[in-house]
């Protein structure tokens, strides 16, 4: 196809979902959803299916999984007409960008097809079961422990930070299958199906009042082999892969996300809107403050898009993905601090009826989640280093060594009572 052809193609797309966006989905929600608010999860199970039967679901993944098997350029012409409409936004990380893309690349043939159709109908939300009570940022350092039995593995021990657990049906775990290799060894990843017997779930609230973390117990979970993801003991090179979708997602920079990610295109005014709504437009240091918010938006996205064609074109690795979500935590965190700046005393104490400092300052207490959920900032910054920028790797006095040996702390078990 021709690149005539192909914007010709996207232009005849683009017509055909504007037309039957305006006759199916609903119009974008006065207020986006709060974190707290549990009901956005079966709204979003249920504006996904009217996608899904609209034949507008997963439109870059391929057809023989419930896909449209479109290009990248759909994907945007979509994101762009969606602005007006309630979108199922709650599905797009971890479930779509991060899951679905990371058992599509390493699934086999039987769980990409039982699977992949299934979240993009709506029917099945995941989570990623990642972070440990002792891990900190070091992924490959984990002690939940998969023991070999049978035809399969039992699990034991727990995870943390997971975000939505609570609403998952199933889960991708990183667990350890065996001790006596070095700690990016002997780890395989698993597909844990989460109302089993053995798994239990603990939300925690956060600063900002939300309860969307959750922390699991797995408490000798028996998973069968068939739900290994990728081959046994040797789960990093899945987990690499997985790290890589997270930070595409989190940067904006995934095929796999619909709607406009993270901060899709209808939220980008809503400092300029904060302004109308306080008249302040008229103050000089409020006008600064709204020009630099949108410049931000236009240096993410210009960022974003040279980035991504970048990588598309094999001109930049897949650790590039590290420079956009270091931008995206970035500019989400002053964006934040910027309209905490222009609300003023009302972030702090509001009025019932003016719910609107509520919203922002709730939004300023969990910026930094935006520093660490995918990948503290840190980690960026050291990916960047030495991996595009080839810098000399950190030292490890415990590269090499049979994890078994490695001096760590202890897992912790589940509280009674």
């Amino acid at each position: 196809m021709s690149e005539t052809e192909s914007k010709n193609d996207v232009e005849v797309f683009r017509l055909r979902a504007r037309a039957w966006l305006e006759e199916n989905m609903p119009p974008e929600r006065a207020e986006p959803w709060s974190h707290a608010d549990a009901a956005r999860w079966p709204r979003a199970r249920e504006l996904q299916r009217l996608l899904f039967d609209g034949g507008f679901a997963g439109i870059c993944f391929p057809k023989a999984y419930g896909g449209q098997g479109l290009s990248l350029a759909h994907q945007q012409a979509f994101d762009e007409e969606v602005t007006p409409y309630e979108m199922p936004l709650t599905l797009n990380v971890p479930t779509f960008g991060i899951i679905a893309a990371t058992l599509l690349e390493f699934g086999t043939e039987e769980q990409k097809k039982r699977y992949l159709p299934a979240i993009l109908n709506g029917d099945e939300a995941w989570v990623q079961l990642l972070s440990e009570p002792t891990g900190g940022s070091d992924l490959a350092s984990v002690m939940t422990r998969a023991t070999p039995e049978a035809d399969g593995f039992v699990l034991s021990g727990s995870k943390v930070w997971s975000s939505g657990a609570y609403a998952a049906d199933y889960g991708i775990c990183v667990a350890r299958t065996n001790w006596d290799l070095p700690k990016h060894d002997g780890i395989s990843v698993l597909i844990v199906k989460m109302d089993q017997p053995g798994v239990a779930v603990e939300r925690i609230r956060g600063v900002a009042g939300d309860d969307e973390f959750c922390q699991e117990f797995f408490d000798d979970v028996w998973i069968p082999a068939a739900n290994v993801l990728g081959e046994i003991d040797a789960g990093w090179t899945v987990v690499r892969g997985l790290l890589v979708h997270e930070r595409n997602s989190m940067g904006g920079a995934s095929p796999y996300v619909s709607g406009g990610g993270l901060m899709p295109l209808s939220r980008r005014d809503e400092i300029v809107a904060l302004a109308q709504r306080l008249e302040l437009t008229g103050e000089p240091r409020v006008r600064e403050l709204v020009a630099e918010a949108h410049v931000l938006s236009l240096v993410q996205d210009q960022t974003s898009q040279r980035v991504t064609d970048a990588m598309m074109r094999g001109k930049l690795g897949p650790p590039a993905g590290a420079i956009l979500r270091l931008m995206g935590a970035r500019v989400s965190v002053r964006r934040s601090d910027i309209a905490l700046e222009i609300s003023g005393a009302d972030t702090g104490v509001w009025e019932a009826s003016n719910p609107e400092g509520g919203v922002v300052g709730k939004r300023f207490l969990a910026r930094q989640g935006s520093e660490l959920g995918g990948g503290s900032t840190e980690i960026q910054r050291n990916i960047i280093s030495e991996r595009l920028l080839e810098m000399p790797r950190e030292p490890a006095a415990d590269r090499g060594v049979p994890f078994s040996q490695v001096r760590r702390n202890a897992m912790p078990s589940k509280p009674r009572g």
